[in-house]
């Protein structure tokens, strides 16, 4: 399973779940966002970069990730997506041998340069970032295959090596990246050398700091950015960076969740914008109380978000009448109860002798909303509130 195909889709188990659970929706943590959000400099790519603005993205985050801790020069789903080259038909062997040669290369270039050093700065000579640059947007293409398959056979990678894949070498690898996109990587990167990440990055050493954190007891494959003294943070290259969609927002919770054994002790989330060059964060309760998540504590709420993962396959769209009967119930088993005499959105004590089911006008914008998407969790029955209906999803 997938946390971002998980919220890709409002049908998908994990998004009814999550949808259900942040009463609040994403407006109030929009505008908390947009406050903190004031630069509104933006640095653009350039023409070259075109289709391949998520290579850029994929490789900044990896070249930040590197400035605060290189433990892992490779990451994971680079690494994967080598092994998996072996499979394709008559090229593989010799893509797999380029990209364990790419593998070694970056591995020492990491080292060697020692990135995550605080005595020095996070940037290096400008000769040695385009060409360590050129090594991640490489790494990137791996990446794609590990991540979407069907998309690695639109990557340049793949497209040149398929012309002449006897001919083909690390060398020629490393010739691909268009300029544009190395200049990219390199000017998001300088950017950020002089923005907050310098702070942030000064008062940590690189044993507080975990690149690309995975989440043990739960079969999701999620892929967070850093975890920086209880900070988590995701690094976004978006052109748009004064917008906080939905997903991200939903994206940030769904990692927080998946700490299920709370290894990272996480006690702030928060997004660096690389082409604005700014931090945003929260403590983790504001970041909760913004969404809403009133009905359960995060323990609590990390408990029932596991339950879901290792019941359904809670990242696609049910396809059968069974599979979506199945869901339906399992969702309406793990729905929180709301107690009588309770807000129907945020669970809060509503005023004596009312008959109304929400209890501010925000809440009842929300309950509509709810109500409509069959989003509402359940009314516990009881004698003293005879005129509430029990409400399930």
């Amino acid at each position: 399973m997938s946390l971002t195909s998980g919220l890709a889709s409002p049908r998908t188990p994990l998004r009814q779940f999550l949808d259900r659970e942040l009463s609040a929706g994403p407006k109030p943590l929009r505008e908390s966002f947009r406050a903190q959000h004031r630069n509104d400099a933006l640095l653009l790519p350039g023409p070259g970069v075109g289709t391949e603005a998520g290579t850029v993205g994929t490789a900044i985050d990896q070249r930040l990730r590197l400035a605060f801790t290189a433990a892992a020069p490779l990451d994971l789903a680079t690494a994967f997506g080598i092994k998996l080259t072996s499979e394709i038909p008559r090229i593989g062997h010799q893509l797999r041998t380029i990209g364990e040669e790419l593998a070694a290369r970056l591995t020492e270039t990491v080292y060697r340069l020692r990135l995550d050093d605080r005595d020095a700065s996070i940037e290096r000579a400008h000769d040695e970032e385009r060409d360590l640059a050129r090594l991640l947007l490489v790494a990137a293409w791996f990446q794609v295959l590990a991540r979407t398959p069907i998309g690695f056979a639109h990557t340049p990678l793949a497209r040149s090596i398929w012309k002449d894949a006897e001919g083909f070498t690390l060398s020629r690898l490393l010739e691909l990246p268009h300029d544009d996109l190395v200049a990219d990587v390199v000017a998001q990167l300088y950017q950020a050398a002089e923005g907050p990440l310098l702070a942030l990055r000064s008062r940590t050493t690189p044993q507080d700091c975990t690149g690309g954190p995975t989440f043990a007891g739960v079969d999701i494959t999620a892929d967070a950015d850093l975890v920086i003294d209880g900070l988590l943070l995701d690094v976004k290259s978006t052109r748009h960076p004064h917008h906080l969609p939905k997903s991200t927002a939903w994206q940030l919770l769904g990692y927080l969740l998946l700490d299920t054994h709370d290894r990272y002790r996480i006690d702030s989330l928060g997004l660096y914008l690389t082409r604005s060059g700014t931090l945003v964060s929260w403590p983790v309760e504001e970041y909760l109380d913004l969404l809403g998540t009133c009905h359960r504590d995060l323990p609590t709420l990390r408990t029932v978000f596991a339950e879901l993962l290792r019941n359904c396959t809670a990242d696609a769209i049910p396809t059968h009448h069974r599979e979506e009967h199945r869901t339906r119930l399992l969702l309406e088993r793990l729905a929180p109860v709301i107690a009588p005499g309770h807000c129907l959105v945020c669970a809060q004590p509503l005023p004596a002798r009312t008959i109304r089911e929400y209890c501010s006008p925000w809440c009842g914008s929300r309950l509509q909303t709810l109500r409509r998407n069959g989003l509402l969790s359940r009314h516990r029955r009881t004698e003293a509130a005879p005129y509430r209906a029990s409400i399930t999803q």
